[in-house]
């Protein structure tokens, strides 16, 4: 049943092998863009120093070479290399898997059970693992390109190391490239400029990178391509971007820190991948418009308005010249001046009411229409604002015998700026009003 699943057969010396199957790093110092957890300080190197290979989950987008680690450990460590992806596989296939490995191991060899998207698994499968992960039978490698946080489980992760791999730079596609061309034994049919956008479509791919040059080394062509010929003939790779996974969560997050941190050109560049890769517009809107009530709220009042407006343009237009009023309303948000005075002060007010619970309000303030409530002493005393020669009572709106809290604080930006001297002057006002009911 192992060579069901082991992709290291080899395949007929006629047979054409693609170009990133003949250039699998065959050790693992020829892995390209790991070094932070290969090389003598990564956990990898340490755990393969020490000669105590433990359980792991590889984490990390496509084509960095979660597949040829997870090979290349079995080797370095002489154990059976079984690959199974959790998209095809079943529970009677599993246990046809651990049966073969407890046989294995009961003749003096390991068991190296690779598993490609493990995060498909569901949650009783996942807990099957982890007997035979316990008792020595095998050793589980788990891939995943999704956050193993959210999609795997605690029991699991407790029992396997999570190593994150990169996406490759700039560098190590052109370390990959230059690897292909040896391979070749020909240069690609590319200007430099061109070269750079060949390796920049590869988004951080080596798979994807080799797939690229092999296509552009077959081509004949006179001389060397230029970006604009090169752009013709190859489509460019389209960016990761996942609308309901950790991808989603993470650029939204970048936008709005962006707009938070007031810099328009970072709101607007993470603004345009979350569009570039299918995010719903009306999700940005209320997201910007969750910006201006969070970050900006009365430091700039007209902020929320320019949100909603844009909202509207966007839902009259559609994209993609509605996609142009989103990134006006966020140019004016990131310029804003900012303030989470007014969502600081509401937490606090939620805070102190979870606190008071059903406290009722003190009698001066209640409304009297029976003469019950009157006898029993509901408006008395309440002191009407208008009457005031300055409109203002000074009289205390809070539940008896709670101390007068300061929950809303407005920072001296912006409007709240007058704001501020509005609350001051109201402040002087109530203990003038205090001292002078206390004399």
């Amino acid at each position: 049943m192992a060579d069901l699943f082991d992709t290291g057969a080899q395949a007929p010396s006629a047979a054409p092998r693609p170009l990133a199957d003949r250039l699998r790093p065959r050790a693992l110092s020829d892995v390209v863009g790991q070094d932070h957890v290969l090389g003598p300080d990564g956990p990898l190197g340490a755990m393969l120093a020490a000669g105590t290979l433990g359980s792991l989950v590889l984490w990390g987008p496509p084509g960095v070479g979660k597949t040829t680690i997870a090979r290349l450990l079995a080797d370095q460590g002489d154990m059976e290399f079984t690959q199974i992806s959790a998209i095809f596989t079943g529970v009677p296939e599993l246990r046809r898997i651990f049966d073969a490995a407890r046989l294995r191991r009961q003749q003096g060899r390991g068991t190296l059970l690779f598993v490609d998207e493990i995060h498909r698994f569901n949650k009783a499968q996942q807990d099957g693992f982890l007997p035979h992960m316990e008792d020595g039978t095998i050793v589980l490698v788990g891939a995943t390109t999704e956050n193993p946080s959210f999609e795997l489980n605690a029991a699991l992760l407790s029992r396997a190391q999570v190593i994150v791999l990169e996406r490759l730079t700039l560098a190590g596609l052109e370390h990959l490239a230059q690897r292909a061309e040896a391979e070749l034994g020909r240069p690609l049919p590319l200007t430099a400029p061109a070269r750079e956008a060949l390796l920049e479509m590869a988004d951080g791919d080596g798979r994807a990178l080799l797939n690229l040059v092999e296509q552009v080394s077959a081509w004949k062509v006179p001389g060397k391509l230029d970006p604009q010929a090169l752009g013709q003939r190859l489509m460019r790779r389209a960016a990761k971007y996942d609308k309901s996974g950790e991808e989603h969560y993470n650029l939204i997050s970048a936008l709005h820190k962006s707009v938070r941190g007031s810099d328009p050109d970072a709101a607007l560049y993470w603004l345009a991948r979350m569009l570039a890769g299918g995010e719903d517009p009306r999700y940005l809107a209320r997201r910007i418009t969750r910006m201006a009530i969070e970050d900006i709220g009365l430091a700039d009042p007209q902020a929320q308005s320019i949100c909603l407006h844009a909202w509207e343009v966007y839902e009259r237009l559609g994209s993609p010249e509605g996609d142009l009023a989103l990134a006006q309303a966020i140019i004016y948000l990131a310029l804003a001046p900012k303030s989470n005075g007014a969502y600081v002060a509401w937490k606090g007010a939620q805070q102190l009411a979870r606190e008071t619970g059903s406290t009722p309000p003190p009698k001066h303030i209640l409304n009297a229409p029976t003469k019950l409530m009157k006898e029993q002493g509901y408006g008395a005393g309440y002191a009407y604002d208008h009457d005031a020669a300055d409109g203002f009572s000074g009289q205390n709106y809070f539940p008896d015998g709670v101390k007068r809290p300061v929950l809303y604080a407005p920072p001296e930006r912006g409007f709240e700026r007058e704001l501020k001297k509005r609350l001051e002057y109201f402040a002087k006002l109530r203990a003038r009003r205090q001292a002078r009911a206390g004399d």
